[in-house]
């Protein structure tokens, strides 16, 4: 059979790729090894399954080498996936994926996450590769783009998974101040990473912006943790914290209000959309929460009326009091 350069390049890429992935699951089911038995079982020079080795090495495989008459190599970590088969389409789409995450300065296992996209990238055929990137050149995702960095995200997650608590040296309005935080979890808006955290300090719940932590430490076996596992980063931010709603909230939008709202990362979860186009929300809220949410529908205008919940009826006639003052 004849092959034109194109296909011969694709057809060396694609033998070299399976050979590579049957040496990664082969040395990763192994204690020790040398180079020669690995050429030998795969049937390739020693200068072909040195240079294997290295490549897998530089890709980030756990290898360690040992010289001497006793020597070869170990895996370090036995924790490497195998391979598994994806589709064009599925290789393309978890590359739209990650350029969707970009544009944020921080994320968590941002390092780990890069390494893997080029891995993974290193092993796609020729044409598939040339195929990405011609995509790439005609698609843009953009997101609010932060100068603030937030370090340890990974850290908040990891001990948001394992029930931890932790200590944070936080930087609020006031100047620095530490909390004791039990997290809940992260999620991001507006192009910042939040912390949802039971706060030990103020026994009740509350939202850090992670770029804002100075330090974070883990307190294990210092502070006992409360027992979030029935608790999700998602029905919190749905439903709100699990406890502590004690004020009634009834506001209607107009077609045009409930428009608006939908670029509000909390609004459209919670806002009942009626035939016309309108809305209405009913909820309990926290006291904590009156201030940020009478900024809130203060913004939206005429598109909004607060009917039910005195107290934030009160916020609302103080802001547009303070506005009034301001021009009078």
């Amino acid at each position: 059979m004849c092959y034109n350069s194109d296909e011969r390049e694709e057809a060396t890429d694609m033998s070299k790729s399976k050979r590579l992935m049957e040496l990664m699951m082969t040395v990763n089911t192994r204690r020790k090894f040398t180079a020669r038995e690995l050429a030998d079982e795969f049937g390739v020079s020693m200068r072909t399954i040195l240079r294997d080795l290295q490549e897998l090495s530089e890709l980030g495989f756990p290898l360690y080498s040992e010289v001497g008459p006793h020597g070869g190599y170990h895996v370090l970590r036995e924790r490497v996936l195998p391979p598994v088969a994806f589709t064009e389409h599925e290789a393309t789409a978890i590359f739209f994926a990650a350029q969707a995450l970009e544009r944020y300065g921080s994320l968590p296992f941002e390092t780990e996450m890069r390494a893997a996209i080029t891995k993974f990238y290193h092993y796609l055929p020729s044409d598939l590769r040339q195929r990405i990137d011609s995509m790439k050149d005609r698609v843009v995702i953009r997101t609010v783009e932060r100068e603030h960095r937030s370090p340890h995200l990974q850290l908040l997650l990891e001990a948001s998974v394992q029930q931890q608590v932790v200590r944070v040296t936080y930087d609020n309005k006031h100047g620095l101040d530490v909390r004791e935080l039990q997290p809940l979890g992260l999620y991001a808006h507006n192009g910042y990473w939040y912390l949802a955290a039971w706060c030990l300090k103020r026994a009740d719940w509350r939202v850090f912006r992670a770029d804002r932590m100075q330090q974070v430490e883990v307190l294990a076996d210092v502070v006992p943790p409360r027992d979030l596992s029935q608790v999700s980063i998602h029905s919190w931010w749905q439903d709100g914290p699990p406890e502590g709603a004690n004020l009634d909230l009834h506001v209607t939008f107009t077609r045009e209000g409930v428009r608006r709202a939908d670029v509000d990362p909390w609004l459209p979860w919670v806002i009942v959309k009626h035939e016309d186009g309108s809305g209405t929300l009913c909820i309990r809220i926290r006291e904590t929460d009156l201030d940020y949410l009478a900024q809130l529908f203060f913004t939206f205008g005429p598109e909004a009326h607060v009917h039910g919940g005195e107290e934030m009826r009160t916020r609302m006639r103080e802001l547009v009091q303070a506005l009034a003052d301001r021009y009078l």
